[in-house]
């Protein structure tokens, strides 16, 4: 499932919150404030928007409480990674491990800098 910048901060934005607390209700202001202590000012209505784009790409739900709605993530951090790498081997190695692998081994001067 391919994921721009934006959605993998507020995917980390998730993580990072359930760590503290895995029961809590997440909302779009509490996504908006914890972007906003790490140094990122995002507009509420873009966080609304591409978290709107996750639900419909199935990594969030969203759930009403009383007035207000809240959201939950529907993969942990190390199934998305997982899904992410599947989908970078079958895009640019057919599918086909082995060869990721000795590119990453080939490339690694190159991925630590």
């Amino acid at each position: 499932m391919v994921c721009g910048s934006l959605e993998i901060e507020i995917l980390n934005t998730f993580w990072n919150l359930n760590e503290v607390n895995e029961d809590k209700d997440i909302s779009i202001q509490d996504v908006v404030d914890e972007l906003s202590a790490n140094g990122t000012q995002r507009a509420y209505t873009t966080i609304k928007t591409v978290m709107d784009r996750l639900v419909t790409k199935s990594i969030l739900v969203r759930y009403k409480a009383g007035k207000k709605f809240f959201y939950k993530v529907t993969m942990d951090r190390r199934e998305m990674a997982l899904d992410m790498l599947r989908e970078f081997t079958n895009n640019f190695f057919d599918g086909n491990y082995s060869d990721m692998m000795r590119f990453v081994e080939n490339e690694m001067d190159a991925l630590l800098v």
